[in-house]
């Protein structure tokens, strides 16, 4: 038992002997160049010796943290910080590079030439070598400054950040008893991450101001173990139950994939933990199944189904999930990963109105300013990551988030609580 404990707790093992060396190789140059950028800007070699100690104090605690990760307990405060750490030291470093890099490209450009033009072993040879200029070392610095205090925001603020996003949706078979309905959307709480209960508790009341006819939740509820949520259950029990009710399918953190089990029996105890919150907060969970929503006679349906993504676990499973209802139905469907919608739903014979997702967080970190631009690294994963999409007449909405994962942090992609309204009336798409 100790023995395997030990094998899971050494993460690099995990990475392949040459990728690792590989990696050590490129953080090692980017060091060194930044190091190259200070030494422009300054001769102090108390300077000198606090940058040396700061940087090989983060390295050390990113080994530390990777030798002693343990898989069968999970991502932990020690990771989070570590993930922390490794983004505030190494993005802007990476941006020093790309200067530094720009400039010894030009230096031996002059240098070569010196050499073509048989002007290089004229006199000394250092001087046909330019320096490096102060002035790109200041620049530099300038800019790396600014993702620098970006991620300070997103580790200190931004991942409280939380905001409303309205969209009003028309669909001209939408059930007229149904026109003006409004649902509140949440996605990816991953409880385990959380350190400030009076945030989660302010979300929480966000939530409750909303006052929509139902409130859904897309999945991953935890990081990996039921146990994060003990201390959170009391607060999430405060959520209003709106007179359509509380429904919730299924995330991929949900079904303990991420993490070494000591028996399969563990494993499945977990997993119905899992379940046994959403019942405990309140929530119906839907595990590949329908519910009807009814109001003055007419009915719409809401489909659940289990996580479904083309890159992770295929539990979902649409037919079954809509084996009670009838084609014509207009249908909600719950689906924590928008690859679903991407390869499945919305070229499925079945018409599915309306899809609720969340998965990518927008990866906690993008530029998003409405109407101008867009941006995210997830997009060149994902085809829809964040917002409201529409193709083929039907709608997805990617929720960003309430939670976060990995980093302890938000830049740019702020937790988000989506509110939509349905009306009756010529669609747009």
């Amino acid at each position: 038992m100790c023995d395997s404990k030990k094998q899971n707790s050494f993460v690099f093992r995990k990475i392949g002997t040459m990728r690792w060396i590989i990696v050590m190789a490129v953080y090692a140059l980017v060091e060194l160049y930044a190091y190259q950028a200070v030494k422009t800007l300054t001769k102090n070699q108390w300077i000198y010796a606090f940058y040396a100690i700061l940087s090989v104090g983060v390295v050390a605690y990113l080994v530390y943290v990777g030798f002693t990760y343990d898989r069968s307990v999970g991502p932990t405060k020690y990771s989070l910080t570590a993930g922390a750490l490794f983004l505030l030291n190494f993005v802007p470093k990476l941006i020093l590079v790309l200067f530094m890099f720009g400039e010894d490209i030009i230096r031996l450009c002059i240098a070569g030439y010196l050499w073509l033009t048989n002007t290089f072993f004229e006199g000394n040879a250092i001087q046909y070598l330019p320096d490096r200029r102060k002035f790109i070392s200041q620049v530099a610095l300038g800019v790396a400054a600014i993702p620098f205090a970006g991620l300070l925001h997103g580790i200190f603020k931004g991942k409280y950040n939380f905001k409303v996003i309205k969209h009003t949706l028309f669909f001209e078979d939408l059930p007229s008893a149904f026109d003006g309905y409004s649902l509140t959307h949440i996605s990816d709480i991953h409880s385990g991450s959380f350190d400030d209960p009076a945030k989660i508790e302010y979300a929480v009341d966000l939530i409750n101001q909303q006052q929509t006819d139902m409130l859904v939740f897309t999945g991953d509820i935890v990081n990996t173990m039921a146990s994060e949520m003990d201390a959170w259950i009391p607060v999430f029990k405060k959520l209003n139950t709106p007179p359509m009710g509380k429904f919730s399918v299924l995330g991929n953190h949900d079904y303990g994939e991420y993490v070494t089990w000591e028996s399969e029996e563990a494993k499945a105890a977990n997993f119905q933990s899992i379940k046994d919150i959403h019942t405990a907060i309140d929530f119906k969970l839907l595990l590949n199944e329908s519910v009807y929503l009814e109001k003055d006679g007419q009915r719409m349906a809401l489909v659940g189904v289990e996580n479904w993504g083309h890159n992770f676990k295929k539990a979902g499973d649409l037919t079954k999930a809509s084996a009670q209802i009838a084609p014509s139905d207009f249908k909600i469907l719950l689906s924590h990963d928008p690859s679903h919608w991407e390869h499945e739903v919305k070229t499925h014979s079945d018409h599915y109105h309306l899809t609720l997702s969340g998965h990518t967080h927008g990866f906690q970190f993008g530029i998003e300013i409405p109407g101008i631009v867009k941006w995210s690294p997830v997009q060149y994963v994902y085809k829809q990551w964040a917002g409201m999409y529409a193709e083929k007449g039907r709608y997805i909405n990617v929720n960003r988030g309430f939670g976060f994962h990995a980093f302890p942090g938000r830049v740019g992609i702020w937790p988000e609580v989506t509110v939509i309204e349905l009306r009756k009336g010529t669609a747009s798409v």
